[in-house]
């Protein structure tokens, strides 16, 4: 695919102990190459020429594009493209002269080729670009139009790509540390005449800050048929493909299906198989299954798949020695629950997704190795969950997902209801915060208070942050810093309650810290106790052997509504706009609402 990486820098004044502060950091993007629409195609998915092309692809890769039309170099953005080729499709033409309205039908590529005297050398067998509004749509030969230069690619990268910016982007903390250095010098801030009439200046050197280095927790670790595609299928939309795949399992296994199921992928990311074989397995059969697609197979592989496998199928890969002896303060001698929470949107330039709103719970306290999810649709772009609490029209029962997590911690928890409840939220901003508040835990409040008036939880509230640009060096080490390093000094905010914490060992470029706020703690963990909490959750998640950057929960919510995302996948290949099923009567998109999950994988780690 023609696209380029493009280097910049985020800088931004924040309010820390130490007083103002600039907070920069680099960032890279991919942009688009400029040039004819039609060699972005070909190159996006790697034909060898414009008659090769898929175009319900091309549709979505194209949507919300920038372009520019010859001969008059007006610009315009993307909206769809035709059903049929400029030859064969016609609009209303007005004909010339006199006062009647009389219009006639001219196919596009008659328009273009006898009214406006334009030589078209191969797009009268393409469809057309549709660069008009959904009541006035126009028509354009795709030949004729060009990328414009700038364009963020907002699109899903394959594989290779990603892999590609990650390595092209990566840095030591030596050489990041040169290049904001040389950032600074470059910019010049000193000279800067706003900055200078605030009596702002800005120093040259890097904030020097105290941090400690937790030691890692002790972990315990406990010491088929093949069925083929046919290949008449294989061109077959996926729902076809899928379905006609699950004919093969029904003959296979007549009695019961299968409790697991192995699928190989054709592709490695962004299947199009994927989300309807996750949801014919998860919400009509209840099959526990893991998708595939190596490139190549090594004994690290193998490992990671069979790590996710046991985890999805109920097993536990590693156990948090505190687990075990029921040792972890405030926590194992309390009955607790720990929420995991995140929101999944789509694309940028997806406003008519909806968004995906995921929970989990743990499960079988003491242990704080186990969870559940639930997952809703909501509103596109909605970040705040609305369906933690959720009244049925009579106002007699609850269908919310705080409701369905306790009522799981309940009956898997020896009939005990949480006396304390922590909840950990991902991706809000500090703008965000009272809404988290306010909205989020007035909701998981009333939750509770509908199961039982007379109960009454404690409450601890953490939104954990990763994009916030903050990195930490070691002093007169090229080395990144260690594992469990803490920071709570300096660089933190001056009336809050906020840390940083390195949790896991920064393998490739410079480590990213996650940025810890507590908004909320009625259960009175001190600082210690909440960071080595803290600490000890990073290590319990059950996709690898090692700490990871954040807590498991948060990471196993990104995951639940990664995967049940694909579930509504199709609805936006149907390209039905922002319909998807119709409109309120205020005019707003109606959600469709999630299949749900099949009680036999419903308590389950599926999303592992």
């Amino acid at each position: 695919m023609q696209l380029n990486r493009c280097r910049g820098f985020h800088s931004s004044f924040r309010a820390l102990q130490g007083g103002l502060s600039l907070n920069m950091d680099g960032s890279t993007t991919t942009i688009i190459q400029p040039g004819p629409l039609i060699d972005f195609l070909i190159a996006n998915q790697n034909v060898l020429n414009p008659f090769q092309i898929d175009w319900a692809k091309a549709k979505r890769t194209m949507k919300n594009l920038r372009i520019k039309v010859s001969p008059t170099n007006q610009e315009y953005r993307i909206t769809g493209i035709s059903e049929n080729s400029c030859k064969e499709f016609s609009l209303k033409s007005r004909a010339a002269g006199g006062n009647d309205v009389e219009s006639f039908d001219i196919t596009v590529y008659d328009y273009f080729v006898n009214h406006r005297s334009i030589d078209l050398r191969y797009s009268g067998d393409l469809p057309c670009i549709n660069v008009g509004k959904p009541k006035r749509p126009t028509y354009i030969p795709v030949e004729l139009c060009s990328l414009l230069s700038l364009q963020r690619y907002t699109k899903a990268l394959t594989v290779l790509q990603r892999s590609q910016l990650v390595e092209k982007s990566r840095q030591k903390p030596q050489e990041k540390i040169r290049i904001l250095a040389d950032v600074m010098k470059s910019n010049n801030y000193a000279a800067e005449p706003m900055l200078s009439s605030c009596g702002i200046t800005i120093s040259s050197q890097f904030t020097q800050v105290q941090g400690r280095v937790l030691p890692a927790p002790k972990l315990i670790s406990d010491p088929m048929d093949v069925l083929e595609e046919n290949a008449q299928f294989r061109r077959a939309p996926p729902l076809v493909r899928v379905d006609k795949m699950f004919e093969q399992i029904q003959t296979a296994f007549p009695d019961a299906p299968p409790r697991f199921l192995v699928c190989l992928l054709p592709d490695r990311k962004n299947s199009d198989i994927y989300g309807p074989w996750k949801r014919k397995n998860l919400a009509e059969y209840g099959i526990f299954n893991q998708c595939m697609a190596p490139t190549r197979v090594n004994d690290q592989y193998i490992l990671n798949v069979l790590l996710k496998i046991n985890a999805k199928l109920g097993g536990l890969n590693s156990l948090l020695a505190m687990e075990q002896s029921r040792n972890i303060p405030f926590v194992s001698k309390v009955p607790t629950i720990i929420f995991g929470m995140d929101v999944s949107h789509g694309s940028p330039g997806q406003s008519d997704i909806p968004s995906i709103a995921a929970v989990v719970s743990s499960r079988n306290w003491p242990l704080l190795s186990r969870y559940r999810a639930s997952v809703r649709s909501q509103s596109p772009k909605v970040e705040m969950v609305d369906s933690l609490f959720k009244q049925t029209a009579d106002k007699k029962d609850d269908s919310g997902i705080v409701r369905e997590l306790l009522l799981d911690y309940y009956k898997s928890s020896g009939q005990t209801k949480p006396a304390q409840i922590i909840i950990f939220r991902d991706g809000v901003s500090e703008s965000q915060f009272n809404q988290v508040l306010n909205i989020e835990l007035d909701q998981i409040i009333e939750a509770c208070k509908f199961l039982d008036e007379s109960w009454s939880p404690k409450f601890t509230l953490i939104v954990a942050q990763k994009n916030h640009h903050t990195k930490f060096f070691q002093d007169g080490s090229p080395d990144n810093v260690p594992p469990g390093t803490v920071i709570d000094n300096a660089v933190c905010h001056p009336q809050s309650y906020d840390f940083y914490m390195c949790a896991h060992a920064g393998m490739i470029g410079t480590t990213r810290p996650t940025h810890y706020h507590v908004l909320l703690d009625e259960i009175g963990f001190s600082a210690d106790d909440l960071q080595e909490l803290i600490h000890s959750l990073s290590y319990v998640y059950q996709r690898c052997t090692t700490a990871i950057s954040l807590v498991a929960p948060v990471r196993y919510a990104h995951l639940a509504a990664t995967q049940i995302s694909q579930f509504l996948k199709f609805d936006d290949m149907s390209e039905t706009s922002s319909s998807h099923g119709g409109l309120t009567s205020a005019g707003q998109a109606l959600v469709p609402e999630l299949p749900e999950l099949h009680h036999n994988v419903r308590s389950s780690m599926f999303f592992c």
